[in-house]
C-alpha cells in the first residue's frame, strides 16, 4: 500500500513519544515548538488515527499511538544504525578496496605497492582482480582501475603514473641483425599478445612512425607477458615486449634487440579513480599511496 504520509513526521512522532514532550523534542530537533505540533497533527490527520493524548502537563500514547511508536521506533534506530556504520566506513581506514589491473603491470609495478599499503593499513583489504581485458569497471563495482593507453571512462579521474615502450625481441643475433627497417618484419615469424596487435614504431632518431600488424608467420596468440618472453626466447618468432621486461634480458644475453633504433610510442599507466570528494578514506588513502610511491620513481 503508498505510504499517505512523510517519514520526517514519523520520526518528528517517535521522538516526542521517547520524550513524552513536545518542547522537549522542539529543542532536540531544532524546531520550532508550533511546526513540530502542526506536523504531528499532520501525521494524525494523514493516518486518520489519534496518535498522542495532550493534555496542559503531559503528553502520553494512545493504544493505537504505542504500536505506531514501537515498530517506527526500531526501524528508526535501525537507520540510525545504518548511518553510522556507512560513517566508519567512509571515515575510517578500514575496509575493502576493489582493483582492477592489467596482469602485468599489476605483477610489475604495483605488486610491492599493494603489498605495502596492506602492511602499512592491517584494517584494509584489497580485492585485486588482474585482466588484459577491458572490462566494465562501473558494472563491477571497482574502486581504484589501472590501465595501460586507454583511459577513456566518463566521470572518472585518469592519473598519469609511468610511461612505457615497447621494443621488437628476437632469440638469435641472426635475426636480429636481418632485419633493417619495418618493412623487413613481413619476412619474420612472429608472437602475438593481445592487445598488442599492432605494432607501433617510431624511430629514436629522426621521429619516422611505421605501424606493422603481422598478419603472415604467425607462430602463437596470447595475452600474458611472461609467456610471450618465453616464446621469444625459444625461437618462435620476433615479438613486441615492454622496455622494462626485455631491456635486462638483452643485457644479459637471453634475448637480441630488434632495431634498436625503433620503440613504441609512449603508452602510459594510469590510475582511474571516481571524484576524490566522495571517495571512502581507504579509497584516498590507497590512491595518495600509490601516486607518492610512484613520485619517488
Amino acid at each position: 500500500m503508498k505510504c499517505r504520509y512523510s517519514l520526517d513526521d514519523l520520526r518528528y512522532f517517535c521522538i516526542v513519544a521517547h520524550l513524552k514532550s513536545f518542547k522537549d523534542a522542539a529543542l532536540a530537533l531544532s524546531v520550532p515548538l508550533s511546526t513540530l505540533s502542526r506536523r504531528i497533527r499532520q501525521l494524525e490527520d494523514d493516518l486518520q488515527l489519534r496518535l498522542l493524548n495532550r493534555d496542559a502537563h503531559r503528553v502520553s500514547l494512545t493504544h493505537m499511538g504505542e504500536l505506531y511508536y514501537q515498530r517506527s521506533s526500531a526501524l528508526f534506530a535501525e537507520l540510525d544504525g545504518i548511518n553510522d556504520d556507512l560513517h566508519i566506513e567512509k571515515n575510517q581506514p578500514k575496509g575493502k578496496i576493489i582493483i582492477s589491473a592489467p596482469i602485468n603491470a599489476g605483477s610489475q609495478f604495483l605488486r610491492d605497492i599493494f603489498y605495502d599499503f596492506l602492511l602499512q593499513y592491517p584494517e584494509i583489504q584489497l580485492d585485486i582482480r588482474l585482466s588484459n581485458t577491458l572490462i566494465d569497471i562501473e558494472a563491477q563495482a571497482m574502486d581504484v582501475v589501472f590501465r595501460v593507453g586507454n583511459t577513456v571512462v566518463d566521470n572518472w579521474i585518469a592519473r598519469p603514473l609511468k610511461d612505457i615502450h615497447f621494443i621488437l625481441c628476437s632469440n638469435s643475433q641472426t635475426v636480429a641483425q636481418s632485419v633493417k627497417h619495418p618493412t623487413d618484419l613481413c619476412a619474420k615469424s612472429a608472437v602475438i599478445c593481445q592487445p598488442m596487435s599492432i605494432w607501433q614504431l617510431v624511430n629514436k632518431q629522426n621521429d619516422d612512425a611505421y605501424d606493422f600488424q603481422p598478419s603472415k608467420g604467425i607462430r602463437l596468440e596470447l595475452d600474458e607477458i611472461q609467456m610471450l618472453t618465453h616464446a621469444v626466447k625459444k625461437g618462435l618468432g620476433i615479438g613486441y615486449i615492454p622496455d622494462y621486461y626485455a631491456l635486462p634480458m638483452i643485457a644479459q644475453g637471453e634475448l637480441q634487440h630488434v632495431l634498436p633504433d625503433w620503440q613504441s610510442k609512449a603508452r602510459t599507466l594510469f590510475m582511474l579513480y571516481r571524484d576524490r570528494d566522495h571517495l571512502p578514506l581507504r579509497v584516498r588513502l590507497f590512491i595518495e599511496y600509490v601516486l607518492a610511491r610512484f613520485e619517488q620513481g
